[in-house]
């Protein structure tokens, strides 16, 4: 029990680190960009903000998502992070869009661009390394607890510190050449790497809420794990079903036991058995159903 309050108060923490150095940056990159004139630096700010919103729903869904089973729920509250990612990728997509439309309107009024290029340059360099800090933290404690909206809020900054970067070498481009026309080009390509980002974390988010089925790899590692316990009396299994609940993995199987094995026995081999999921897969709530083996 320690070990589990040890675990939900490093996500808290986690959680809460993210929102506060996402508020901190969101504030200098819009400052930069409306002193600057930078579309690019102006998209990095709403993808920061996207960010930051982003941040707040893994916060309120790490905490409801570590209360325990009630009458409600009683599967208990895993769900609430994966609404928590497919919410956040939905918002990397939106930002994304409105990146290229604003990209778009500079392009086509390339007379007005007029860009002031070093407080972005040192706000992007800020924001990177602040930003590969908290994510190295997030990606951290979302594997030690298996957190699908810490690692989405990871992937979030992650894919910020990659563009933060790639506008940060944009706006030194332009300092050197002069060529204003950059800005916008940057921003576009800033939008299409969110947009991936934002894709493949709503894809995913979306088969867990769909109660898609456990990882091809998750399968196979539970197989061996009953095959292991042949030479005990396990004959096979007839089904296995599995899925993921925001930290957790859900499975149910039925397994086939010789006619002639005691109750007792066949709870021994479960109880061996669910041991071994956990410990090879994390978290897990797995409920086993033991049906004598009839020879046709």
């Amino acid at each position: 029990m320690f070990k589990k309050m040890n675990i939900v108060a490093e996500k808290k923490l986690a959680a809460g680190l993210s929102i506060t150095s996402n508020a901190i940056i969101i504030i200098l990159k819009f400052t930069a960009g409306i002193i600057s004139g930078s579309i690019s630096i102006i998209s990095e700010a709403v993808h920061s903000f996207s960010d930051f919103l982003a941040s707040v729903l893994t916060f309120f869904a790490v905490m409801r998502s570590s209360e325990p089973a009630d009458k409600s729920h009683p599967f208990g509250h895993g769900k609430y992070e994966d609404m928590s990612g497919f919410i956040e990728g939905g918002l990397i997509i939106l930002a994304a869009i409105y990146i290229i439309y604003e990209s778009v309107k500079k392009l086509v009024f390339i007379d007005n661009l007029e860009i002031e290029t070093s407080l972005g340059i040192y706000v992007m360099l800020f924001a990177s390394v602040a930003n590969f800090f908290v994510s190295s933290f997030l990606f951290h404690v979302a594997k030690k607890s298996n957190s699908i909206s810490l690692f989405a809020d990871g992937e979030h900054l992650r894919t910020d510190i990659y563009s933060s970067l790639g506008v940060m070498l944009g706006l030194l481009l332009i300092k050197i050449t002069g060529i204003q026309i950059l800005d916008p080009l940057i921003a576009i390509f800033v939008a299409l790497f969110i947009f991936k980002a934002g894709f493949s974390i709503s894809k995913e988010t979306m088969n867990n809420l769909l109660d898609g089925s456990l990882p091809q790899e998750d399968i196979v590692a539970i197989e061996q794990i009953i095959a292991k316990h042949n030479e005990e009396g396990v004959i096979g299994y007839k089904s296995l079903k599995g899925r993921n609940a925001g930290p957790e993995k859900q499975i149910d199987m039925t397994l086939l036991f010789p006619k002639n094995m005691t109750i007792d026995d066949c709870h021994k081999i479960c109880d061996n058995i669910e041991a071994q999921i956990e410990q090879n897969l994390g978290k897990s709530t797995v409920s086993i159903h033991a049906e004598p083996y009839m020879e046709n």
